[in-house]
Order: C-alpha cells, then structure tokens, then sequence
C-alpha cells in the first residue's frame, strides 16, 4: 500500500475524531468530573431573596458586628455584647467550595455572647460561612469567605 497525502489526511481525521470521542465519553461518565449545582434547591432560594436582603441589611446596620476569630480550639463567633445571647435563635452554615460532603450546619444555642466551631470540623482552605439568626422578632443575616 502506497502511502501518500490523502491517506496521511484520512488518518489524521480519524485520529482527531477518536481522540475527541475518547474525552466527550471519559468527561461524561467519569464520577469525578461531576459538578453539582451550588444547592439542590436553587429555585426555591431564589424566590426567598428579598428575605435575604432584608435580613443582611438589618446585620449591616447593627452597632456592633459579628467577629470571626480563628483560635486552636476552633472558629469562635462573637455576637453584638448588647444581645441576650439566649434570646438568639437560629444557625451557622459552613459552605465547603471545593467539597459538598465537608458542609455542614450547627444550631445556635449560647448561654455567652459567643459560639465556637469545633477545629476537628474545619480542614484547611476556603469555606463560606453564613450566619442566619432572629432576635426579638427580627431577622439577621451574615456572610463571610474564610480563609483557613
């Protein structure tokens, strides 16, 4: 067989082709290049946005702030001194970006002005925390991107 510029052409095509399906087939059955939506429920949470503006402007206008400070016993978050801390109700969600199975949620339940977050829970990286807490009827919201 004689080889020459169309067959060197054909081959090329053919090889490309091959190469192409090669990574449509791997991308698309490979578990571990499978990306989730940022929450199961977006739609939901998106009619609740209004809520949340709300809520981040009520935390904005508060005094005092909340205060993240990263301890060796773990995260600890100070709510405003002039709160009764056990009239605060509601919870921190801890956001793993690079790792849905690392997220997860602690209930507020104080008896001081502060809440700590366990260290054995918190692996180094980045994590988005969000604060949503009532006090006196009135809702408060407070994110923040941490760097651990």
């Amino acid at each position: 067989m004689k080889f020459n510029w169309g067959t060197g052409i054909v081959i090329a095509i053919v090889s490309f082709m091959s190469f192409i399906m090669y990574f449509v087939i791997t991308m698309s059955t490979d578990n571990s290049y499978s990306h989730d939506l940022v929450t199961d429920k977006y739609y939901q949470k998106e009619l609740a946005y209004q809520d949340q503006i709300n809520a981040t402007k009520n935390a904005f206008d508060l005094k005092e702030e909340i205060s993240i400070e990263n301890l060796k016993e773990g995260l600890q978050l100070k709510f405003p001194s002039n709160f009764d801390p056990k009239k605060i109700k509601g919870k921190v969600f801890l956001y793993r970006p690079s790792n849905k199975q690392l997220d997860f949620e602690i209930p507020i339940s104080i008896s001081n002005t502060y809440l700590l977050v366990p260290e054995k829970r918190l692996l180094g990286g980045r994590w988005n925390i969000t604060v949503s807490w009532n006090y006196k009827s009135k809702e408060y919201l407070f994110k923040k991107e941490l760097n651990l």
